[in-house]
């Protein structure tokens, strides 16, 4: 039972500063503020199951699938964070040069809902950091028995789902919170998240370039 707690509270510590709901929803919130409250829990919940079925993939089957395609983790960290950076990159550029009627409908909930797995769940939810240390728990964490290896597992799913919670509530509330906020603030709020989103995909797609040159060398 020690054992069991130990890997579940170490999944919960070793999850949640990669994962960060609550920042995370803080620099997705440009794609919500035009959206109802309802149509936000929507997004919000699907964007949860996205993310648990992701995470439940990469527990069960992701170093298979990886080895499968040829792919190294280091080079999904390079290529989300290019994802990421260009979308940061896209974020930054003016909308008041945008027609109002055009930046309404792009965040709208029905053109969201192609974006709801990509890039919002994977990479900018879930992403090459949330594989890596996914594939290391699991790899971690592997039993003497069979039954053992799905204790253990069950513990860190458990981990994984509490993460999924926490991104629901996040997802669901950032906007009644920024709304309390006047126009401009908002307007500086999301530049200055597009901008931590173009340097978190530099951030990612620079360490995805350095595991890749150091595994080279080795």
């Amino acid at each position: 039972m020690n054992s069991y707690i130990k890997i579940l509270l170490s999944s919960l510590i070793t999850l949640f500063p990669v994962i960060n709901p609550l920042g995370t929803a803080f620099i997705l919130n440009p794609f919500f503020e035009n959206l109802s409250k309802n149509d936000q829990k929507k997004i919000a919940k699907k964007v949860a199951i996205y993310a648990f079925s992701l995470c439940f993939v990469t527990l069960l089957a992701g170093q298979y699938i990886l080895e499968l395609f040829g792919v190294s983790v280091p080079v999904v960290q390079l290529a989300g964070g290019i994802l990421i950076g260009k979308m940061g990159w896209d974020l930054t550029k003016d909308d008041d040069k945008q027609p109002k009627a055009e930046l309404a409908s792009s965040n709208s909930f029905d053109h969201l809902k192609n974006k709801l797995f990509y890039p919002i769940t994977f990479p900018m939810t879930t992403g090459a950091g949330t594989i890596s240390v996914l594939l290391t728990l699991s790899a971690h964490n592997k039993g003497t028995t069979y039954v053992h290896s799905l204790i253990n597992m069950s513990a860190i799913l458990i981990a994984v789902i509490a993460m999924c919670v926490l991104i629901y509530i996040f997802y669901s509330s950032t906007t009644r919170i920024t709304n309390r906020w006047g126009r401009t603030e908002r307007n500086v709020v999301n530049k200055i998240t597009a901008f931590l989103i173009f340097a978190y995909g530099l951030e990612i797609a620079s360490n995805g370039m350095f595991n890749l040159i150091k595994s080279f060398g080795q």
